[in-house]
């Protein structure tokens, strides 16, 4: 148990995957680590909750195979990724169109390579999705050029160092999507709905450099989820962790550089500390933080008799008809989060939800995944209103994790509103600490170190 005469070099408040992460970093260069948590379950706003053998994601943010951090963040080797169909399915004027798919031109070296293999592909035939909402490549998502124009202009960013990136002058995404070179078609039925899902930004207000380290993250990967909901990433990093290091169910009433104080526990002395809370929680501990503004999501997940015919693909709506934008059949994606034979829908509200969601919901999945939806079953429905930090122009994706020697905050709100940039600002934050406790990554024990007073 945990006592006043407890202590470790380093207690992290907060066991996301920000801080589950750092604690890695840290423990793996031999510094003594305490991750106080005060929910029951590590893992935050990135929790899966199992209901009737569902595994239900309370946010489930979209991922992307480039991620770096997903490969580099020691705790995360067993981590297992499972894709969406290539590019998306975007849902305008009553038909589905497939668009968005750049994995053959990547093997192009240069833009004009890329153009001509993707008039290639966009001037490929195509078999519909089956029924009235099935739809061709053309029409109303642009003709074979504006594809290939779209396939190029992906494969550019792909190649566009991210620092070339951040250096880019700055504005809305909104106004920047004028400067794309691409027909207000293609932004419309294709970029514009897709950035809306990225970012959990139906209105698109995000930073403009934000914006462009999204879609630069999708034109280098694939869309992909954890196998088993997002909450499989905290739980390998907490398992993966010396045993004793994590603490749940302790709240933390205050905090200090060489103090901890808990309503629990006591008063729990350290060397350093390091805030892993989202930025309200940590404001709250460190008066004069600043906070963001928030994103708020609503996840609703519902079962099916039969899968829709949309399989695994993510279908976005750039209509805007309804309060959903985007959903997938989650079951497709990732069999593991339900039953054997059972079908998993997930679907995502963005903003204040209506006040008949369930049945504004319904209606509008009727229309997205092109079958009846009275017989859905509703599973369960999470609302977040602090899901998201908002990314609004102008923001620096690299806030400081080091406020002063001996206390560091990270999180998604100190880098981009991300999975990667959660884990990266872990990233910064421990190296910060190790270099004011003079301990090179990798190097080192806590025998070495001087016991906290």
């Amino acid at each position: 148990m945990l006592s006043t005469a407890h202590h470790a070099d380093v207690v992290i408040i907060g066991a996301g995957i920000a801080g589950l992460s750092a604690a890695h970093q840290l423990t793996s260069a031999g510094v003594s680590v305490s991750v106080l948590e005060a929910g029951p379950r590590v893992g935050g706003r990135m929790m899966t909750e199992e209901v009737d053998g569902f595994r239900l994601d309370r946010i489930g943010p979209l991922l992307s195979t480039s991620y770096p951090e997903l490969y580099a963040t020691p705790g995360l080797r067993g981590l297992v990724l499972r894709n969406f169909a290539p590019g998306v399915l975007v849902h305008s004027e009553g038909r589905r169109h497939r668009t968005g798919e750049i994995r053959s031109t990547r093997g192009a070296r240069n833009p004009r390579g890329a153009l001509k293999a993707a008039r290639a592909l966009a001037s490929a035939p195509r078999a519909p999705l089956g029924g009235p909402l099935g739809g061709a490549i053309t029409g109303v998502m642009g003709s074979a050029i504006d594809q290939a124009r779209l396939g190029a202009a992906l494969y550019r960013l792909a190649a566009t160092p991210r620092a070339r990136v951040l250096a880019r002058p700055e504005r809305t995404a909104l106004e920047a999507l004028s400067g794309r070179g691409l027909p207000s078609r293609t932004l419309n039925g294709f970029v514009r709905p897709l950035l809306t899902a990225l970012l959990s930004d139906p209105e698109l207000t995000t930073s403009s450099r934000c914006a462009d380290l999204a879609l630069r993250s999708y034109a280098s990967g694939r869309l992909c989820v954890p196998s088993g909901g997002s909450g499989t990433l905290p739980e390998l990093l907490a398992a993966a962790l010396p045993p004793g290091t994590v603490r749940t169910g302790v709240h933390v009433v205050s905090a200090d550089i060489t103090s901890v104080r808990t309503k629990e526990h006591g008063e729990l002395g350290c060397r350093s500390l390091l805030l892993a809370t989202g930025a309200g929680a940590a404001a709250e501990l460190l008066p004069g933080l600043r906070v963001p503004s928030f994103r708020p999501v609503t996840v609703l997940h519902h079962t099916a008799p039969a899968p829709p015919p949309t399989g695994a693909s993510l279908v976005l709506d750039a209509d805007r008809a309804g309060p959903v934008a985007h959903t997938a059949v989650m079951s497709e994606v990732d069999p593991a989060r339900a039953p054997h034979g059972r079908t998993l829908i997930s679907s995502t509200v963005l903003g204040t939800p209506p006040a008949d969601l369930d049945r504004a919901v319904r209606a509008h999945l009727a229309a997205l995944h092109g079958t009846p939806t009275d017989d859905w079953e509703l599973l369960a429905v999470h609302h977040d209103p602090e899901a998201v930090p908002a990314m609004e122009a102008p923001h620096d994706p690299h806030r400081p994790v080091r406020l002063l020697a001996g206390l560091y905050v990270c999180g998604d709100h100190r880098d981009t509103s991300t999975v990667q940039g959660a884990l990266f600002s872990a990233r910064r934050a421990a190296e910060a600490i190790l270099t004011d406790l003079g301990v090179r990554p990798g190097y080192g024990s806590a025998a070495a170190l001087p016991r906290a007073a």
